[in-house]
């Protein structure tokens, strides 16, 4: 059997792809730096285990302090404080029915984060 002769091909530099602050199709790359670190912050506030499991059960449903403490099975303080963070994070959003203040997950922008980052998670590694 013979064997084939192996085949380089040599790029030239107009082969390459530009990096000229274009995308593939030639239009203007616009970075917003704001909304970069915007991001990073949301991304900050769902960085700890004990909010995504608090996220994950607003993810089902809307629920007060409570309810979550309960079924998280920890003390009303933390609960709250980790509320207050995602809330002032607009991850999280209130709403008071007379004495109880309910929690729901800001909107679906968040909910497809947290459920598509705890889904990844989830998969097996073997990809």
């Amino acid at each position: 059997m013979a064997k084939k002769k192996a085949t380089t091909s040599k790029r030239t530099a107009s082969d390459e792809p530009s990096c000229n602050g274009e995308d593939h199709r030639g239009l203007p790359i616009v970075i917003d730096a704001n909304a970069c670190e915007r991001a990073a912050s949301i991304f900050r506030a769902l960085g700890d285990p004990q909010r995504l499991r608090l996220l994950m059960l607003l993810e089902a449903s809307e629920r007060c302090v409570s309810e979550i403490g309960e079924l998280l099975d920890e003390p009303m303080p933390a609960i709250s404080q980790r509320l207050r963070l995602l809330k002032s994070e607009r991850v999280v959003r209130s709403r008071r029915d007379g004495k109880h203040v309910f929690y729901a997950l800001a909107d679906d922008h968040i909910s497809r984060l947290v459920t598509n980052g705890v889904m990844h998670a989830m998969e097996s590694h073997s990809h």
